[in-house]
């Protein structure tokens, strides 16, 4: 079966901090420890090897978790690193469904880890014959 790429851009733009943290970002909202839900429309019954391309800002903890319709990926999802990364995380754990997908990032409150999120691309092959 033939297959095509296609993808979702997921505009987070939150930071995520504990109470009393802040790294003073003008493009990113406060979010604390859970970010909202972010909507996103996946056209095919049959999404395969779906991936989320992450842009992460000052990550300094290994514990946080990226939800995909509720459902943490498994594995770390967010890497530590200073600045700004760009990290591919598989979708294990948690799937994508036809229609309106949410994604929401949570911070490992077990931390005082601040960190900003810009955005996020889901990304996944449809069927060609379902066009």
């Amino acid at each position: 079966m033939r297959t095509r790429a296609t993808y979702a851009s997921v505009n987070v733009g939150a930071q995520l901090a504990p109470e009393g943290r802040s790294l003073n970002l003008e493009w990113a909202d406060d979010a604390g420890d859970r970010t909202d839900a972010h909507e996103f429309e996946v056209a095919t019954a049959d999404p395969r090897d779906a991936f989320l391309g992450v842009q992460a800002f000052d990550v300094s903890e290994y514990g946080h978790e990226l939800l995909l319709n509720d459902d943490p990926l498994s594995g770390f999802d967010i890497p530590p690193g200073d600045g700004w990364q760009y990290w591919v995380d598989s979708v294990t754990g948690a799937s994508l469904t036809r229609g309106t997908n949410t994604l929401e990032v949570a911070r490992d409150t077990d931390t005082r880890d601040a960190f900003a999120v810009g955005t996020v691309w889901v990304n996944w092959k449809a069927p060609v014959d379902e066009e």
